[in-house]
């Protein structure tokens, strides 16, 4: 009686280890499935989601591509009508001469705009092509496109689409057209007075080149619409129009160039901005959230069954596995367990070709550790270099471009002496930025680079400020780091005296105190208050983003990165009285010696 209750009450044997992998094996696979189900899912959701984005980007830079060469060829057409056919002429001794050109230019290019038309100031039509009266009571001064061409004569403009409604029509035919408008001077007997350019592009023209992408089945779409969101064109513009349908378009004109998410009348969706030249037209792409799993059912079929077939295999591989697995895999561990006590005995290896592999791996993962520690630290060391070349290589494309576009300015108006003067200043400027890929440079080197970049900024501001330069010839032979100078002037200029109407001052100092080096730069500009002065090189986020590109932050930074955290900048400001930003540097002579320790980053 006694034995049967011990048997009755005998606790179960343990599990082997073998069942203990398969059912490890077993929980391990299914959740894998399901892992992987889900990560192919996503995977190929988001390569689809990726794939139509970028299908949408490659569509809309060729769309606007075509767009940017049509508004081209008419600003070209703009041109040619100016320079070689109006300019040169006098519309009293040569108009019939100018009719036949402008015919010309007419016939060449009729394909893509609608008329060509030249009024005087005060809206009369001197010549029109195709040969055209205009209407009668018709006062041409009250349109848009002839205000805005005369506000801002520099300029060329481009209307929104309308029908074109300024000639009388036997046909009564009319078209919708973009007007591109621009002032322009004219000779009349002699005498140059100030008149109208207008050229009549083809709407349709654009029309057809959105028409063409705007044939998705899935939701997705395109339109054109103006810098303020006015819309140019929209595959459903007529039931914006009639308020039946409705777009986001003045939230997408503020936008920059790139990819967007947004909520939309509760329907979420992407939305792809690439901005036109010249015109800064927005050609939008809009996404819904459904054309990203449009078609994705088949490929939901195809995971599924795909998981059953891998079921099906784990459940042999499993049982097979773990009967070769078990065994050696204690080895294995007992190896591992030693090793991290602190022994260094061998790694077990053996058993099946998975195990001698981990064996394998988990040999050569202790090898590599310690050549993974050397290679961290020599990292450490180059990083610090990495950094400084990082600061350094930042540059300014922008005052590149603004000072060759002033050049060619200068050059198309015969202003031959000073774009001499200008490129010679770009070519000193250049020269010591360049420096031979040094660093540190003489203090000469860095008030030369200044005295060049401030004669540009005066033409190109139009002597608006003055500048001053008080540089002690003493300290024209020490060491400093390059390119220091530029940000603060750039930022005396821009945030100090552009605002001001020919009273901005602006004064260089730069002497030696003691074992130091004082460089300042001061303006009589709008300043800053207590608050702004004291976050400028502590806070980056407060930093313009525009400006020099390189910043006061960056600027400090570098100081301290070549001669430690002791030196950098100092800011002292008041509101509406100006702005001095001090360089505190130590005085090391500018020798070969010298210069070769701080560009390695040996400090004293």
């Amino acid at each position: 009686m006694k034995s049967k209750l011990l048997r009755a009450v005998r606790l179960p044997k343990p599990r082997g280890i073998q069942s203990t992998i398969m059912y490890s094996f077993s929980v391990i696979s299914v959740s894998l499935m399901l892992i992987i189900a889900l990560v192919l899912y996503l995977r190929f959701s988001t390569s689809s989601r990726q794939e139509t984005i970028q299908s949408t980007q490659r569509l809309m830079e060729q769309t606007g591509e075509s767009l940017e060469d049509y508004l081209v060829s008419m600003r070209q057409i703009s041109d040619t009508a100016y320079y070689y056919l109006i300019k040169e002429n006098d519309f009293s001794s040569y108009g019939e001469d100018i009719q036949g050109r402008m015919n010309l230019l007419y016939e060449a290019n009729r394909d893509s705009l609608q008329s060509i038309a030249v009024f005087n100031a005060h809206g009369s039509l001197l010549a029109a092509e195709p040969l055209a009266t205009q209407k009668e009571n018709l006062n041409v001064t009250e349109q848009g496109w002839f205000m805005q061409a005369l506000d801002e004569v520099e300029n060329m403009h481009f209307s929104m689409p309308h029908i074109q409604n300024l000639f009388d029509d036997n046909t009564f035919r009319y078209y919708w057209v973009i007007s591109l408008s621009r002032a322009i001077e004219i000779t009349n007997e002699g005498k140059s007075e100030l008149g109208v350019l207008l050229v009549d592009m083809d709407y349709s023209m654009i029309s057809r080149m959105l028409d063409q992408i705007n044939t998705s089945e899935n939701g997705q779409y395109y339109y054109l619409c103006d810098s303020s969101g006015e819309i140019i064109y929209h595959p459903r513009r007529i039931q914006i129009s009639d308020k039946i349908s409705s777009e986001n378009s003045r939230t997408a004109a503020s936008y920059k160039d790139g990819i967007y998410d947004e909520v939309f009348e509760g329907e979420r969706r992407k939305v792809v901005i690439n901005t036109i030249s010249y015109t800064g037209w927005k050609l939008v792409g809009v996404i819904p959230y459904s054309a990203f799993t449009y078609g994705m059912v088949d490929m939901r079929y195809f995971i599924i069954l795909l998981m059953l077939l891998m079921a099906m295999m784990l459940a042999v591989v499993n049982r097979v596995a773990s009967q070769g697995i078990a065994r050696p895999v204690l080895r294995l561990n007992e190896s591992v367990s030693e090793y991290e006590a602190g022994e260094k005995p061998e790694i077990y290896i053996g058993g099946p070709q998975e195990i001698r592999h981990l064996g394998h791996s988990i040999q050569k993962s202790y090898e590599q550790i310690e050549d993974l520690m050397k290679k961290i630290v020599l990292e450490q060391n180059e990083r610090r270099k990495s950094e400084l070349d990082a600061l350094q290589s930042q540059i300014n494309p922008h005052f590149l471009y603004n000072t060759l576009e002033s050049i060619t300015w200068m050059v198309e108006g015969e202003r031959n002496d000073e774009a001499v003067f200008m490129i010679s200043q770009l070519a000193r400027l250049f020269r010591i930025s360049l420096s031979k890929g040094r660093t540190i440079i003489s203090i000469r080197d860095e008030i030369q680079h200044a005295r060049s970049y401030m004669n540009i900024q005066k033409i190109r501001y139009k002597n608006t400020f003055s500048v001053e330069f008080d540089i002690d010839p003493e300290i024209e032979d020490y060491s400093t780091v390059k390119l220091i100078l530029q940000p603060l002037l750039e930022n005396a200029i821009n945030y100090g005296v552009s605002g001001l109407d020919d009273c901005g001052e602006i004064r260089v100092e730069g002497k030696r105190d003691g074992e130091n080096i004082l460089l300042s730069v001061t303006d009589n500009g709008i300043g800053m208050t207590e608050e702004e002065t004291e976050f400028v090189l502590t806070d980056s986020g407060r930093v313009h983003k525009h400006g020099s590109g390189v910043g006061l932050v960056n600027v400090n930074r570098r100081i301290q990165i070549y001669f430690g955290n002791e030196y950098g900048l100092a800011i002292e400001s008041e509101p509406d009285e100006g702005t001095q930003v001090r360089i505190r540097i130590p005085a090391v002579p500018y020798t070969e010696e010298g210069t070769k320790r701080l560009e390695e980053g040996i400090q004293e």
